[in-house]
């Protein structure tokens, strides 16, 4: 077990310091070698942990979005205990939740939109391959989490009973567009796309 249990904090602490990397370089720039280096650990060792440098970027990010996701569920189950808001307050507050993590993660989501246009570019033999593959392979648990929000409030009646895939897709349609505009475009703030996603929220909303 204790064997285990070091091998999982030694994989932590390469996926931690190797998105340092990946943000001073960029994904296209960053080698094994720097990650190695910066671990303080050889190549062949690094490779008994990670394939390649696509694989321990996939995995910084999943383990991004996991802890985004437990704090979400950490939220909606506060919310549900304290029995203080209905589903679009709830709503409310899970995206401001997101808009917070995006905010705190800028140079990342840099590096995320350097590695989805380096796959576009170069892409593997499968399908799976693909950006749009990977991006709603690492959201579907958040995708699941707001679904429940949704389906929970259209059931108590305080939110428009609409297709609940498609609310999704318009909540997301947002925060893809807040990324772009912070990544792309060069925006300072997300405000826009806070008030935006209020503004549905609130459109949503039967009150």
């Amino acid at each position: 077990m204790g064997i285990i249990i070091e091998h999982e904090k030694r994989r932590r602490e390469i996926l931690e310091k190797a998105m340092d990397v990946f943000i001073e370089d960029g994904f296209g720039d960053a080698t094994i070698q720097k990650i190695a280096g910066r671990c303080g650990i050889s190549r062949p060792i690094l490779y008994t942990y990670f394939r390649n440098k696509r694989e321990i970027f996939s995995y910084s990010i999943k383990q991004l979005l996991s802890e985004v996701e437990q704090a979400i569920l950490r939220e909606t189950k506060a919310q549900k205990a304290a029995g203080k808001t209905g589903a679009p307050e709830n709503l409310l507050s899970v995206l401001a939740l997101i808009f917070d993590t995006l905010e705190k993660n800028r140079p990342v989501l840099g590096v995320l939109l350097d590695y989805l246009l380096y796959i576009a570019k170069h892409p593997g033999p499968l399908p799976c391959r693909t950006p749009e593959y990977l991006i709603r392979k690492r959201t579907i648990k958040m995708r699941h989490i707001l679904s429940e929000i949704i389906i929970d409030g259209i059931k108590a009646g305080e939110i428009k009973n609409i297709s609940v895939s498609e609310i999704n897709n318009l909540i997301y349609a947002i925060l893809e567009s807040a990324i772009l505009n912070v990544t792309v475009v060069g925006k300072n703030s997300l405000t826009d796309a806070q008030k935006a996603a209020e503004l549905t929220v609130r459109f949503l909303s039967t009150h």
